[in-house]
């Protein structure tokens, strides 16, 4: 994959179906004196390099169909198999299908304490009724849930007994309680979170019982449902967490005892499992009929269990998700929106259920156009009703044939017809189609008949077969992806986070938003942004078409924005410099990087050279700034400007932005180039970067040697397994060390739970939303700088000895939370508790420091190894080994780590594993 590809697709995120600046973009003339283009052979060329510039044209040769994705590409070699390296790189990514997301029934919303605070102090809830003038707004986001009883037990004392005076929705107490009341009771709910796949039989009537599950590390409250019928008891999963809320203390203060049949056997494994329980009287029981207490949970109980009859649980949960993220953007983000954009939004939470329901089906389907006959989903109970009202209020609109429908619309409208749909209509036209065309050839066989104007009546043939059409409408597909882009300040996120939650997958910590500074200060700056990243979009799909032309445009466009005026704007001292990333410039930046990366590869050195030039001038304080100076240097050698690229690389050693392994290749880059006659001094560094790496050769039996390949060996015991296994089996057998492959996870997990009260700490605009597991400005110096004595207090007590008991801490505390960095399945409590006792508070401080400082730089390329061995029962020594091949040899970023560590007093080393001769 090309250099900064894989980032620039995940500020795209889920690619948006319509672009509203695409045209303007494309068409209109760009300021860049970056002059390309493509000749009729489908090579690219500068425009002074033809004798013609009407040769520079798009695409004219032969293309081809990719065997990988099924597009067409051009049929010029290089450009073939550059296409397939693409493809074969990118490999698959399961995604969240429109059943996952929506289909999957989850319990209840997770518990949100919001609260913003005026200049007075005075608490107010954080959709409904805030003050949004208010200057300063704190949010505690907490989530808890149900999902996997197999996570690491919590202080069960923690839990806050039942407090009269919180219980919401308290009931008329008036209302008289009796036995009969409660014992002999059906209560109809389901169950989440299933335990249970295929392989476990349910049959009708199948006996359940509940049981408690107070050390639950996702929701104290949680009630696991077992499976009474079968031999050993089966856990089958949890009831609904907000039943759970009330039906635990029943349990536990009153001693309850629940019991029930399932009512239905559901045909897919993921689907909710209907249940009935009843209430039976025990010798145990601890009932006072009177008692308030237990009066408003039983009542509260029941009206979860009835409010839950009408609709299905998902229906209602995805609809309430999508209603948050409306309300909230228009509460926090209405100074970007114009008043009619606001009245827009709002009209939709005043809409119908169904037609609400029917609109978040819509829009997170892929679509464009779908068959009003076909739409059909238990929760929406009038479709023709719902898309008459969404129509109206011009949240959808309809095929229409009055307007002479564009090319894209007819092309896109024709995908809805099926192959012989499609082939009725060709034979119609007395048009021949081979039995074994694809549906896109049919489709772009008909496309071809209405842009030649030979089938005017295509439209209507189209819509006879397909009755009514409906899709999203562009305004409210535009205004949606923003409300979302603002609500989760990514492009990775979308409605599917509050579904993650829901279940149980993921669980985010609990922080304080203190929001006081706004991250986009005006509309314009809004929709520069909305813009840039619609120019990332288009290049991104055109390295996917390989359309080398478009590709060219969108650099240009890009170089054309990127200016010294624009990029000023960004180190501003109203601006905190971690905000920078939503800007215009800033994504701009990522696609000219692509840009150079795709020139590189053509080997159009000069383009990329002028490139490289115009982001170091532009962007003064930038952590990218090392990789930028590295690339021109190697591109001005490459073009045989040896004299310069000296020079780049030396001045690149005085900026304060290069550093880690771009720092370390620079200073290999002088001492390469540096040579007599061109320099005689010898650098000050020369010493420090020729320090010798101790090295460590192992031998072993191969299982292949073949190029391109990673090496295989037979281990020790016999089994196939990769170099570092290997040389895991060698330190095992040579010095006793115990270890594991781990390469930056086990650091990353260890600096998360360490530094965990620092990474959480109460900064201002750092969080902003509910779904960050890592505040905004991590990878930025200003992380340290900000919160410096803090930290620096923390980092004495790891250095002092604390480090084990801060981590046993931590690990209990936040167990199963997302946190960047943090891998809570990869390494057990245990290794980790054995790798910072080994390597001593004092590294582990060092360590932990150099990635407060600067995460960005240093958060890869650490070594494949981490060893460890006691001496006594609380003492021992860590060893850290980067691992090599028969063919492979250090980056620039192991090499400076190497170096970084062994001035942090590591032990650390590398081992060279070869074929035995």
């Amino acid at each position: 994959m090309l250099k900064g590809r894989e980032s620039l697709i995940r500020l795209v995120g889920k690619r948006r179906r319509f672009l509203p600046s695409r045209h303007s973009l494309l068409s209109a003339p760009t300021q860049s004196s970056l002059n390309l283009g493509i000749d009729k052979n489908g090579k690219m060329v500068s425009i002074e390099d033809v004798e013609e510039e009407k040769s520079v044209v798009g695409f004219v040769d032969e293309r081809v169909t990719c065997p990988v994705c099924g597009v067409k590409v051009s049929g010029q070699n290089n450009l073939i198999n550059s296409h397939l390296d693409e493809c074969l790189s990118r490999g698959t990514k399961r995604k969240l299908t429109q059943r996952t997301l929506l289909e999957l029934n989850f319990c209840p919303e997770s518990k949100i304490q919001t609260h913003s605070y005026d200049s007075e102090g005075l608490g107010n809830d954080l959709f409904p009724g805030a003050h949004d003038e208010s200057p300063v707004q704190y949010v505690s986001w907490g989530f808890s849930n149900l999902r996997d009883e197999s996570q690491s037990q919590v202080d069960s004392q923690s839990r806050d007994p039942i407090n009269k005076d919180e219980i919401n929705e308290v009931p008329d107490f008036d209302v008289t309680i009796t036995q009969d009341d409660i014992y002999g009771v059906i209560l109809e709910t389901f169950i989440v979170g299933r335990r249970f796949g295929d392989e476990t039989e349910l049959y009708l009537g199948a006996s359940i019982h509940l049981s408690r599950d107070p050390d639950n590390v996702k929701d104290p409250n949680a009630i696991k449902v077992i499976y009474s019928d079968s031999g050993c008891p089966k856990v089958l999963g949890f009831l609904p967490r907000k039943l759970a809320e009330y039906l635990s203390p029943l349990i536990d203060q009153y001693r309850l005892n629940f019991e029930g049949c399932l009512t239905s056997v559901p045909k897919h494994s993921i689907d909710v499992v209907p249940i009935q329980i009843v209430c039976h009287k025990t010798s145990d029981a601890k009932v006072n009929y009177d008692d308030e207490v237990f009066k408003s949970l039983w009542k509260n109980a029941q009206r979860v269990i009835e409010s839950t009859k009408s609709c299905p649980p998902s229906a209602i949960k995805y609809q309430d998700n999508f209603c948050v993220v409306i309300r909230e953007v228009l509460r926090s983000s209405s100074h970007l929106l114009t008043d009619d954009e606001k009245n827009f939004m709002d009209s939709f939470t005043s809409m119908s259920d169904d037609s609400q329901r029917l609109f978040v089906r819509l829009y997170t389907r892929k679509g464009p156009w779908f068959r009003l006959s076909a739409i059909s989903y238990p929760e929406v109970l009038d479709p023709q009703q719902a898309v008459k009202e969404l129509s109206a209020t011009g949240y959808t609109s309809c095929f229409e044939i009055t307007n002479e429908p564009s090319d894209d619309d007819i092309k896109e409208i024709l995908n809805l017809l099926t192959v012989p749909e499609l082939r009725e209509i060709l034979c119609i036209l007395r048009q021949s189609c081979n039995r074994g065309m694809r549906k896109q050839d049919l489709i772009t066989s008909l496309v071809s008949f209405y842009k030649d104007e030979l089938c005017p009546l295509l439209p209507s043939m189209i819509l006879h077969r397909t009755g009514s059409c409906v899709r999203i409408s562009s305004n409210a597909e535009s205004l949606i992806w923003r409300a979302e882009r603002l609500f989760f300040l990514n492009g990775e996120q979308d409605l599917s986070a509050f579904l993650l939650v829901d279940l149980g997958i993921v669980k985010y910590p609990t922080y304080k938003c203190i929001v006081s500074q706004q991250i986009f200060s005006g509309r314009d700056d809004l929709l520069g942004y909305e813009e840039a990243i619609e120019v990332a979009q288009i290049i991104d799909e055109a390295l996917d078409e390989s359309n080398t032309g478009l590709v060219l445009k969108c650099i240009k466009i890009a170089d054309s924005h990127i200016s010294n005026n624009a990029v000023q704007s960004l180190t501003s001292e109203l601006m905190a410099p971690f905000l920078s990333r939503f800007s215009a410039p800033f994504v701009y930046s990522k696609v000219v990087l692509l840009g150079i990366s795709f020139l590189e590869r053509e080997h159009r050195y000069n383009d990329a050279i002028y490139l490289l030039k115009r982001l170091l001038n532009c962007f003064g304080c930038d952590g990218r700034r090392g990789y930028w100076t590295l690339r021109l240097s190697i591109d001005l050698e490459h073009m045989g400007h040896l004299n310069e690229s000296l020079s780049v690389a030396e001045i690149g050693l005085l900026d304060e932005w290069v550093r880690a392994g771009s720092r370390v290749a620079l200073q290999r880059r002088v001492l390469r180039l540096g040579k007599p006659p061109r320099r005689w001094k010898i650098p000050s560094f020369s010493e420090s970067v020729k320090r010798k790496i101790m090295e460590v050769h192992v031998q072993g039996r191969p299982l292949n040697s073949a190029i391109g390949m990673k090496s295989r060996f037979y281990g020790k015991d016999g089994e196939q397994c990769g170099v570092e296994q290997l040389a895991l089996q060698y330190y095992a057998e040579e010095g006793g060390w115990q270890g594991v492959h781990t390469e930056s996870g086990i650091w990353l997990t260890i600096f998360g739970l360490l530094m965990w009260d620092i990474i959480f700490s109460d900064v201002p605009n750092v969080f902003c939303t509910r779904f960050q597991t890592a505040p905004l400005d991590l990878d930025t110096d200003s992380f340290y700088l900000v919160r410096k004595s803090h930290t620096e207090s923390h980092l004495q007590k790891i250095h002092d000895g604390m480090a084990e008991e801060i981590l046993i801490t931590s690990w209990e505390l936040h167990e199963g939370t997302a946190c960047r960095g943090v891998n809570w399945g990869r390494h057990s409590l245990a290794e980790l508790r054995a790798a910072v006792t080994c390597i001593g508070g004092p590294c582990v401080a060092a360590f932990c420091r150099h990635l407060a400082q600067d995460y960005r730089s240093w958060s890869s390329g650490m070594p494949d190894l981490l060893l460890w061995r006691f001496q006594g029962k609380y003492r021992g020594e860590a060893k850290l080994v980067e691992v090599k091949g028969p063919r492979d040899r250090l980056s620039e970023q192991q090499r400076a780590w190497l170096l970084l560590l062994m001035d942090c007093g590591f032990n650390a080393e590398v081992c060279k594993v070869s074929p035995i001769v």
